[in-house]
């Protein structure tokens, strides 16, 4: 008796009981191969995920080869299974979409944050002989992490310009394009991830390289494909010997999890990870690209906890999205 007269008078005091709130709830958070700049934020995102909710929620990071792999195994996953896509790649496997032809139910999946943006770089030897995308015909080439987004719109880049049946594709698995290229197995590799991004800087302070810029006609047709892209430039320098600016695409990534994730741990991910933003971007710069009324463009159904918190800061969140 006495318990349902605190329980009665708590509920009127204004206190809702949640059964999550205090329990330690165990995250796993996959993004992206190690090395990777999407890796190297996972890792910091746990960090921060632990240290805020005093070791209420701990993540445990698993290594990916790409957004493919991720939206595949979302299904499968428990509850609090957190990854990072295109939402692109998202709204292709909920569409039943090659490759996501296996049956699986993607209507689950839900919105929680976005992630900085994805952009598009095409690396050659600067002794290849290239100078443009199409040069790259009779070149080999790795065309991204097998299985992943980058792979995909490689692909789809030389379809549109023709070159799909001559470029020469060679069998290495991004993680040794940097090795192949030192040891002229390959002339170039695409890598899609925020710039600027390790292998890249990694292989362009011992080896010369050219990163392809793409011309507006180019970027025109990504963008038109794909309209949640967008043109980016990498600027000068960013690269060692990198002089001039190079004109490619960016490609929006979110980070989601699935409906079974309760309403009170996705939330308290999303605030933490908002307002601890600011401070992550103090140690790794790409944070600082990414900002809350973006959430929009991703344009896949928020997760009900995360709606809670975008409706609380009063960002507007399309109807499609709730």
């Amino acid at each position: 008796m006495k318990f349902r007269v605190l329980a009665a008078g708590l509920l009127a005091a204004g206190f809702a009981f949640a059964p999550h709130a205090h329990a330690q709830q165990r995250v796993t958070l996959k993004s992206a191969s190690s090395g990777s700049s999407y890796y190297v934020m996972t890792v910091q995102l746990s960090e921060v995920l632990r240290a805020a909710t005093n070791g209420r929620i701990t993540a445990t990071v698993e290594e990916s080869q790409g957004s493919v792999q991720n939206v595949r195994e979302a299904p499968r996953r428990p509850g609090n299974f957190v990854y990072t896509a295109p939402p692109s790649t998202v709204r292709d496997a909920q569409a039943g979409r090659n490759p996501f032809t296996d049956g699986a139910d993607y209507t689950t999946i839900r919105t929680l944050f976005v992630m900085p943006p994805v952009t598009m770089h095409w690396v050659v030897r600067a002794d290849a002989g290239v100078s443009d995308l199409k040069d790259l015909a009779g070149k080999r080439f790795i065309a991204g992490g097998r299985g992943t987004f980058t792979e995909r719109q490689s692909m789809a880049v030389f379809r549109q310009l023709g070159i799909a049946e001559q470029v020469r594709f060679s069998d290495v698995e991004l993680n040794a394009a940097v090795a192949a290229m030192r040891n002229r197995q390959v002339d170039g590799f695409a890598t899609g991830s925020s710039h600027p991004t390790s292998n890249v800087q990694e292989l362009a302070a011992t080896t010369p390289i050219r990163l392809l810029s793409m011309t507006p006609e180019q970027v025109n047709m990504v963008t038109t494909q794909d309209p949640s892209a967008g043109p980016v430039t990498i600027a000068a320098n960013t690269y060692n010997g990198q002089t001039q600016p190079v004109h490619t695409v960016g490609i929006p990534v979110g980070a989601y999890t699935t409906a079974a994730m309760p309403d009170d741990v996705a939330y308290e991910i999303v605030k933490t990870f908002w307002e601890r933003r600011e401070e992550m971007g103090r140690v790794n710069p790409w944070w600082n690209a990414v900002a809350r009324d973006q959430i929009a463009g991703i344009g896949v159904k928020l997760h009900p906890g995360a709606l809670r918190y975008y409706t609380e800061v009063g960002v507007t969140i399309p109807a499609g999205m709730r």
